[in-house]
């Protein structure tokens, strides 16, 4: 293995940081791209920040990190939506991320006959929402959820995450949500294009199997699974699919890569 002229995605939630406590390792890592010249990508099915908001987090965790080297599943989202139909309208369960990113490609979010009702990471979820949400969707709005993520890391552990949002509007429309984030292929393209990198010579390294290592498998890319956040190393085993390497934590990638050598 060589990761000198190798690219990489890096999810953020359980692999930078956990909650709002850098992982030990991280900044080093980071650095380390920096200094070698590696490209990189942070990319997060986070849709509750936009890119600016992830930016001065990581700052403040000590991380340098400009808004362009962070994508999102709400932009994501929002590209999508922009090529399927432009200048469309949403009603919107989510965060200011994924209420900027629909705006900044001209969508309106409104409550009135909506082309699509769209669910994202959110802090803010009541019986009423889910309400209108069925109402639209039993209406003909297309449903859209911004990842498939049952669970996410928090400060408080594990936490609902936007697949259990969706949860009880898919049981009672009968309609399930088309997810844009990992591990769909579409945010895994846009982020190579980003990079301006092959699938071949691009690393991703995350914290779940069922997002980030399943992505990197049916995209082409060298997957390194780290210990540090939902996935636990007990759990590798029982899935169908294995990824290139299990490290502690990102500390651990290039120390480990080194004494393959």
């Amino acid at each position: 293995m060589d990761y000198v002229n190798k690219s990489f995605l890096m999810d953020m939630d359980g692999v930078i940081f956990f909650g709002n406590r850098l992982i030990d390792g991280a900044k080093e890592f980071i650095e380390l791209l920096n200094t070698n010249g590696n490209k990189y990508l942070f990319l997060t099915n986070n849709s509750a920040q936009t890119p600016l908001d992830l930016s001065k987090k990581l700052r403040m965790l000590g991380i340098e990190a400009p808004p362009d080297k962070i994508l999102t599943a709400a932009i994501a989202v929002a590209s999508f939506l922009d090529s399927q139909k432009p200048k469309g309208s949403a009603y919107v369960i989510g965060d200011p991320g994924l209420y900027n990113a629909l705006h900044d490609v001209g969508y309106q979010i409104t409550e009135f006959h909506p082309d699509y009702v769209i669910v994202g990471e959110t802090r803010t979820y009541s019986l009423e929402m889910i309400q209108k949400a069925c109402k639209f969707i039993t209406k003909g709005a297309r449903f859209i959820g911004t990842n498939p993520d049952l669970t996410g890391p928090s400060d408080f552990g594990i936490v609902p995450a936007v697949g259990a949002l969706n949860a009880p509007i898919e049981r009672v429309t009968g309609v399930k949500p088309y997810y844009i984030g990992k591990p769909n292929p579409l945010i895994m393209r846009t982020a190579l294009r980003m990079l301006d990198a092959h699938s071949e010579e691009t690393v991703i390294i995350g914290d779940r199997m069922d997002t980030d290592i399943v992505a990197g498998i049916e995209t082409g890319l060298e997957t390194i699974l780290v210990l540090t956040g939902v996935t636990k190393k007990e759990d590798v085993s029982r899935y169908p699919y294995q990824p290139t390497r299990v490290c502690e934590s990102i500390k651990d990638v290039w120390k480990e890569e080194k004494s393959h050598k």
